[in-house]
């Protein structure tokens, strides 16, 4: 089965990115696509959320599964094709725009033609966003359409990495559930072996699966929402003193918590409160 939906190309536009088609295919062995070089003039991502399929590459023929994804640049040959008995769930986008091979070099994205998406719901969602704009609407709001292109494609460069140096598969299953509920306990002292254990792993794999996850340690994900919080409440609590926010983020050190503050804002939290005191 499918749901699909070509859109005309628009050779004057004054966007960063439009869709020129986008789709999800399910429940098809029969699908399979092969592109000689040269043939197709924009970018496309495929996310695999179901069962198994195939593409390949130079490095030979890669079997894919779910939260794999693949990317071709313009004008790439392209052959990949769906399993046969265990049919791919894959949701897809063809994209273009006039800079869009610069901002992918410089992320390197032309190192490898697969990839592997540490969360699979953000960018599924994103696409289904597009699809359902595009059904719904076709090109009648180009504004929308670039908007909801440029989230997909955002999910998947801030999510992706190399099939090769991928994530365990249950790093994201294991991590992202708890992200929440680290952040709303963020301003209380972070007890790693308690959230380890939440995770059902020891410490030091808590640590690893984290950072695969997220690209960030446990301690600078907590810092980040300690400081998000201590931001909001140096411009709604007024009343509070500098020392008093510190504490109630989760920093008994008045200087500490300048510090901290002052390395990620440049800035620090008086000045902070000063800038922003007529907003």
């Amino acid at each position: 089965m499918s749901r699909h939906l070509q859109l005309p190309t628009l050779n004057r536009h004054d966007y960063f990115i439009l869709p020129e088609s986008v789709g999800w295919y399910w429940d098809m062995p029969e699908h399979q696509v092969a592109r000689a070089p040269g043939a197709l003039n924009n970018f496309s991502i495929h996310l695999i959320t179901g069962g198994r399929g195939y593409v390949e590459t130079k490095e030979g023929t890669m079997t894919l599964s779910r939260g794999d994804a693949f990317l071709f640049f313009p004008l790439q040959p392209q052959r990949y094709y769906s399993d046969e008995d265990d049919p791919w769930d894959v949701r897809w986008m063809h994209f273009y725009g006039n800079t869009l091979k610069e901002y992918m070099l410089e992320r390197g994205f032309q190192s490898s033609s697969v990839w592997t998406v540490r969360s699979v719901k953000p960018l599924e969602q994103a696409l289904s966003e597009l699809l359902e704009e595009a059904e719904q609407h076709a090109f009648l709001r180009p504004t929308r359409l670039s908007a909801l292109t440029y989230a997909a494609l955002a999910e998947f460069v801030a999510q992706a990495s190399p099939l090769s140096s991928a994530r365990t598969p249950e790093a994201a299953d294991k991590i992202t559930p708890l992200l929440p509920r680290i952040q709303a306990e963020a301003c209380r002292a972070f007890d790693l072996a308690y959230w380890a254990a939440e995770a059902g792993v020891s410490t030091y794999y808590f640590c690893k699966l984290f950072k695969k996850t997220t690209r960030m340690t446990p301690m600078t994900f907590v810092t980040l929402c300690r400081l998000q919080i201590s931001k909001q409440w140096l411009l709604e609590k007024r009343d509070l003193t500098v020392k008093d926010i510190a504490a109630d983020a989760g920093y008994p050190s008045t200087s500490y918590f300048n510090k901290r503050f002052l390395e990620q804002e440049g800035m620090t939290p008086t000045e902070y409160r000063q800038l922003y005191q007529r907003q």
